[in-house]
């Protein structure tokens, strides 16, 4: 689904990310310490930032894409920043439409795009909120508007950065459930950077561990965690950490 060759990408001329290959065919979870990198793969995976390597989806090359297309396979789901406008929630996931609607005559959005956006409130348990001013929401009802932003945008692949930072537990589970749901039943994939890892055990089987701008390790997540891997990276024991932290709930 999405093939990454050599991919290096950074700020101001300098790579924060170095020689990054991995193949992606279904969800995957990325962790690792501040500062490795994470957000920046994302950004380069998302067309954000421009790179240097090779990054395929479904078989095409970015290259031979226009910017459009690109959009259209592969989202991405940030976590929540301040709210400077005063647009209804129906109005801010119709803005996911926009790459459906540019290209037609009168560019206004047809009953197709307003079904969707009603079915995309509805999946996230909106629908009756949609005339409510986005500033007069809850942070867990803000985010999953930002969600189904991002589902009506029909892409093949969502990237996640640390979506779920500043919602409670169970805003955090259900729309990590709600994601996993949606590629299953679609074929399509969630790419998730996390910083918590139980959060992202829970996205995916796949692990990809990142440490300075580079993947320390990337495969099956139960032997990643039992080779103490996680230790190295963040420099502390980990297991260990969890087990102190799950103690108090036997």
């Amino acid at each position: 689904m999405l093939t990454i060759k050599n991919l290096s990408a950074g700020y101001g001329g300098v790579d924060v990310i170095h020689n990054i290959s991995m193949q992606i065919d279904g969800n995957l979870s990325i962790v690792g310490p501040n500062g490795c990198g994470k957000t920046t793969l994302l950004k380069a995976i998302a067309n954000i930032l421009p790179f240097k390597g090779s990054i395929l989806v479904e078989g095409m090359h970015y290259t031979s894409m226009k910017r459009r297309d690109i959009s259209m396979k592969i989202a991405m789901l940030s976590q929540m920043v301040g709210i400077y406008f005063t647009y209804s929630v129906f109005d801010t996931v119709m803005m996911g439409r926009y790459l459906h609607i540019k290209n037609r005559i009168l560019s206004t959005p047809t009953s197709e795009d307003k079904t969707a956006v009603l079915q995309a409130l509805k999946a996230v348990d909106l629908l009756d909120e949609k005339d409510k001013e986005i500033t007069k929401l809850s942070g867990g009802q803000l985010q999953r508007v930002f969600l189904a932003r991002t589902l009506v945008q029909e892409p093949r692949i969502i990237l996640l950065d640390e979506p779920t930072n500043h919602l409670d537990l169970k805003c955090q589970i259900e729309i990590i459930e709600y994601l996993k749901k949606w590629a299953e039943e679609g074929n399509r994939a969630i790419v998730g950077v996390l910083h918590d890892i139980n959060l992202a055990l829970s996205l995916s089987d796949h692990l990809v561990v990142m440490n300075k701008g580079e993947i320390a390790v990337d495969g099956n997540a139960d032997k990643i965690v039992k080779s103490g891997m996680l230790n190295q990276v963040y420099e502390m024991d980990v297991a260990q950490h969890m087990r102190e932290s799950f103690e108090r709930w036997s």
